[in-house]
């Protein structure tokens, strides 16, 4: 079956016998020593895959047993302190273009969200005073035009690529004298990956941006050095947020004439939240312990901790506490259904399933074996739960919507799983309209609107029609880029094809021809989703549009090299960095 799931399975094949003629097969299942004591009533003669999936690192009791001191009084009165002096800062220097660095430093430090309105407020002021219209262009060197260009481009503003015109020779190369700027080069770098399509200027100064540092690393030293090696590793733009401003206060902390004040709130802050995210892990750690999930459906990945990594990834703000507790039992939830529908389930199971689901009655689920009726009751009363809670402070139904983005999820993976068990090899263009709803995306993006700011119904059927183009592109990338990092090892284990292999059997292309495809087909992706977030609708919220490049920004993160998410031992240093350990007691 293909990665039909939020998070990429490494699935386990029995590579000896039949596709299409398993489910007539007899063999004996295995299940842990927890879930010796379930009753399973399925089929006895049916196979069961099954997946050796490494248990959790992280136990109950160890999540419940977790503190932090960076919760009391004293430190939140530093805290104020600190930023009242930021705040002092900012208003020192709000009309001149030096406040640029200044805001791309609170952002890349994680701060950022403490001076919204100062930080709006003079990004409104440089743009209307160097960048609304041809006349005012130029006044700033290489290296602020290209700084507030990604600044304003990613705050919604419509910033033309022509910016850079006066910076260009007749032959659109960049003028000579300014080949020794490496932070303005490096700053150009940066503000290409806010190009959007046929930006032909910003593509050129991508690849002219790139040679260029690339080859001069050698002449660099110092911060620059860091920040150079670190944006050739991965763009600023493609970084998730909050492993972004990890890395950068220990790097900021380094530079010369760094400002105390700042490097002080920076790491503070960084320990407060994390303090407010152990307590959402410990809430979203006794939900999983009440479903039972991890003893019941054995079978299944145990990714608690996992998934609510991602969630960080998607929004670290400390408002955001009650969405993460959500949307770390939706990605848990999908997790483990996924396991229902790849790994142990019949496709006559699944497909009764489906259909218990998408009738939302629990008398539907008699004739299912009792896992999954136990799978069914879990998802069933998780919903209901977020709908109640949806309804006492919304006042309005979302059930209607959920059902049927979950519904759409679960028949996508029954598409897959009649692609495995027919041995068909879909077209990368059917895969991939398939594969954007099986990576989870959509239901995911679902359950945002309704933690956003959506109150009524009437928005939230607006809020659909014109975030569909954010959520199909996001989902896209989401899907191509967990294929590019899991491909090769669930292939090995007897895997659906993945959007590589289709490619591959629909052209002819070699593995490499092929992941040159879809890398270009993220890149370019990329650029459609950049036009979509410039050019929103008022009516879609900044924090939902951030949140979708986040969703990318995390999956990028998770699969950039490999599947870190199906790996407890790589994820560890994830976890203990951003969530267990403080940064002012390393």
């Amino acid at each position: 079956m293909a990665s039909a799931c939020f998070f990429s399975r490494p699935v386990f094949r029995n590579m000896n016998y039949n596709a299409k003629s398993y489910r007539g097969h007899i063999c004996s299942r295995i299940y842990s020593s927890q879930s010796t004591s379930m009753a399973f009533t399925a089929d006895e003669n049916v196979v069961r895959r099954t997946a050796n999936y490494e248990p959790t690192l992280w136990s109950y009791d160890h999540i419940q047993s977790l503190s932090s001191k960076y919760t009391g009084e004293e430190y939140a009165a530093r805290a104020n302190i600190l930023k009242n002096s930021v705040k002092r800062l900012l208003g020192e220097v709000e009309n001149s273009p030096s406040i640029l660095e200044l805001v791309n430093d609170l952002q890349r430090l994680g701060i950022y969200y403490h001076f919204e309105d100062e930080i709006r407020n003079a990004l409104e002021m440089i743009y209307y005073k160097y960048y609304k219209t041809p006349d005012k262009w130029g006044k700033m060197d290489l290296n602020l035009t290209a700084l507030g260009f990604r600044l304003l481009r990613q705050h919604g503003y419509q910033v033309p690529q022509e910016i850079f015109q006066n910076f260009l020779d007749n032959a659109q190369n960049l003028k000579p004298h300014l080949l020794e700027e490496i932070a303005g080069m490096l700053n150009l770098y940066e503000a290409s990956y806010h190009a959007f399509e046929d930006e032909t200027i910003l593509d050129n100064a991508r690849a002219f941006t790139t040679k260029y540092l690339k080859e001069n690393l050698d002449k660099i030293d110092g911060h620059i050095l860091s920040l150079v090696s670190h944006a050739l590793e991965f763009p600023l733009h493609w970084r998730v947020p909050r492993v972004e401003a990890k890395w950068y206060i220990e790097v900021y902390e380094k530079k010369n004439g760094m400002n105390h004040i700042l490097i002080e709130l920076a790491k503070l802050d960084f320990d407060m939240v994390q303090a407010i995210h152990l307590e959402d892990l410990k809430h979203a750690s006794r939900w999983w312990r009440n479903t039972n999930w991890d003893k019941k459906l054995s079978f299944a990945r145990d990714r608690l901790v996992e998934n609510f990594l991602w969630t960080i990834g998607f929004n670290y703000l400390p408002q955001f506490s009650h969405g993460r507790r959500t949307l770390t039992k939706v990605n848990a939830l999908i997790t483990t259904i996924d396991d229902v529908y790849d790994v142990f389930g019949t496709l006559d199971e699944i497909e009764q399933f489906t259909d218990a689901t998408n009738r939302w009655d629990i008398n539907s689920i008699e004739e299912l074996p009792d896992y999954m009726k136990i799978c069914f009751l879990g998802f069933y009363n998780t919903i209901n739960e977020i709908t109640y809670n949806a309804l006492t402070n919304k006042r309005f139904i979302i059930l209607p919507y959920l059902k049927k983005a979950w519904g759409d999820l679960f028949k996508s993976f029954v598409v897959e799983a009649n692609w495995y068990q027919s041995g068909h090899i879909p077209t990368l263009e059917e895969y991939l309209e398939n594969g954007c709803i099986s990576i989870s995306g959509p239901v995911i993006l679902m359950h945002v609107h309704f933690i956003t700011s959506i109150s009524s119904a009437e928005e939230i059927m607006q809020c659909m029609e014109i975030s569909k183009d954010i959520v199909r592109y996001s989902s896209l990338i989401f899907r191509l880029t967990d294929d590019l990092g899991t491909s090769s090892g669930e292939m090995e284990r007897g895997d659906n094809p993945k959007s590589l292999q289709c490619y591959m059997h629909e052209t002819g292309a070699s593995e490499d021809e092929a992941r040159i495809y879809m890398k270009s087909l993220i890149g370019e992706t990329w650029k459609k989703l950049n036009k979509e977030r410039t050019h929103a609708s008022s009516d879609i919220t900044r924090e939902f549009i951030d949140f979708a490049t986040n969703l990318v920004r995390m999956a990028q993160f998770m699969y950039g090299e490999g599947d870190v998410h199906g790996r407890p031992d790589v994820t560890k240093s994830h976890v203990l960095s951003l969530l267990f350990n403080p940064i002012q007691e390393i």
